[in-house]
């Protein structure tokens, strides 16, 4: 029988990668409990979906978005991001660094006249997110 049900799914959806893809996940929908929308006569799960997508009784857009969602490592906020300079004050925060100890490797590298101003412009960042 899934044979046969694979070659009518293969004319609904051409792709046979894309095809093993949409199975597996309305096997897992199947699995989390979702309602059936074809007999299960006694087949397993990846049978059914396959029977689901031959008879058009799935939307296969729908299973093509739970898919992806279903893979999305990271969700996409609408928030808008946060100015750098604050990322950069609170991942120094966190780290437990001192102002002056962060700065100390930059004075080594540059005449002191720059590391004092790099300094001043730092503190000024950091007072302005404060007040925030």
């Amino acid at each position: 029988m899934a044979r046969v049900t694979v070659e009518d799914c293969v004319v609904k959806v051409p792709n046979r990668f894309e095809l093993v893809m949409l199975a597996a996940q309305r096997a897992r929908e199947i699995s989390a409990g979702s309602p059936l929308t074809v007999e299960k006569d006694n087949d397993k799960n990846p049978v059914v979906a396959l029977r689901e997508i031959a008879d058009d009784s799935l939307a296969l857009d729908n299973l093509r978005q739970s898919l992806i969602q279903g893979l999305q490592r990271q969700v996409e906020s609408e928030e808008p991001e946060d100015d750098a300079m604050e990322l950069l004050a609170a991942d120094r925060d966190v780290a437990g660094v001192p102002e002056d100890a962060a700065m100390d490797g930059i004075e080594d590298e540059m005449d002191i006249e720059d590391a004092d101003t790099v300094k001043t412009d730092v503190a000024a960042a950091d007072d302005a997110a404060v007040e925030e």
